[in-house]
């Protein structure tokens, strides 16, 4: 009798595709679930006949009370080598096995650009302009050149994102907690004095922290009425360290020139969300990790763990 394994959030219908599964396909029978579980009465009920659960990021939360929910499941494993999500102790203590991938911060950082120069060039604006017969130009783009980058966050992720900047002439300061001025000089950036100083001062800001007690509602209403009316803040790391209700505020009330965001307090967004329909937003679906080639590793590595598994020498284990 072949284990069963269920794969999570496929929203696009490519998990069984985008890697070769072949080498469990005897032993393993897997099925793709492509709508999101909302709740854990249904995450439950979907998911109490398998032994093998794939989960992508951190978007399904594993506590306790559903591993206690969960009888027949041995083996969880999680998109990346992090997740804050998952109650490691209640894993081990019902004897589930948790297990991550490799990850590549290139399309996080990748996506940041494409919010981002989104917003300085008007691109969907000018866009739907074009394709529906209306204006021949209606806004003028925020230059990069000179103007100054403000990064939360310097680690992988937000040491990229400023190489890009410095190559499109930009003046690229960073600040966080822990980060040093030998840090700053590393990636050839300029170290902020202060957070409220890089907000105050910066063009574009954009975040690249890992989310924590200390960074959960870091940039709240106070710090962003730090910002220009003529500045933008990127979002593509995770949706708490920036408060949802004081964003929406700000844009309302036009007090920055536009957000750029992919990481929502809720998802899916529910029909009907305020951050569906916020004027000067430009969101995407939590994109920032979803290209083939992160999802070729994802996959590619939950069947190697899978293997390892079966044989009793699981690798890539968390908690």
């Amino acid at each position: 009798m072949r284990l069963r394994c269920a794969v999570l959030d496929d929203f696009q219908g490519v998990a069984t595709t985008i890697a070769d599964w072949s080498p469990v396909a005897d032993v393993v029978e897997v099925t793709c679930f492509e709508r999101h579980f909302g709740d854990e009465d249904a995450l439950a009920a979907a998911l109490g006949d398998f032994d093998i659960v794939v989960t992508l990021r951190e978007r399904v939360a594993f506590p306790a009370s559903l591993l206690a929910r969960l009888p027949r499941l041995r083996l969880l494993i999680a998109s990346g080598m992090r997740n804050s999500v998952i109650d490691y102790a209640a894993a081990e203590a019902h004897g589930v096995t948790v297990c991550g991938t490799p990850s590549s911060s290139t399309p996080p950082v990748e996506l940041t650009w494409a919010l981002l120069l989104g917003l300085a060039r008007g691109i969907v604006a000018e866009n739907d302009a074009l394709r529906a017969g209306g204006p021949w130009q209606s806004t003028v783009g925020a230059d990069l050149h000179g103007r100054r980058l403000g990064l939360l966050g310097l680690g992988k992720i937000g040491g990229k994102v400023a190489q890009v900047g410095l190559a499109f002439g930009m003046r690229v300061g960073a600040w966080s907690q822990n980060l040093t001025a030998e840090r700053a000089r590393e990636v050839g950036v300029e170290l902020a004095p202060s957070k409220e100083e890089l907000l105050a001062e910066s063009d574009f800001v954009s975040v690249h922290l890992a989310l924590g007690d200390r960074t959960r509602g870091l940039v709240g209403a106070a710090e962003l009425a730090l910002l220009k009316p003529t500045a933008f803040l990127i979002n593509t790391s995770r949706s708490a360290i920036v408060d949802q209700d004081a964003l929406l505020a700000a844009l309302h009330a036009g007090r920055i020139a536009g957000a750029g965001v992919d990481v929502f307090d809720i998802e899916p967004l529910p029909a009907g969300h305020p951050m569906r329909s916020a004027p000067r937003l430009l969101a995407t679906p939590h994109l920032g990790y979803v290209s083939r080639s992160n999802y070729e590793t994802y996959y590619g590595a939950a069947v190697e763990n899978i293997r390892a598994f079966l044989v009793g020498t699981p690798v890539r284990r968390l908690g």
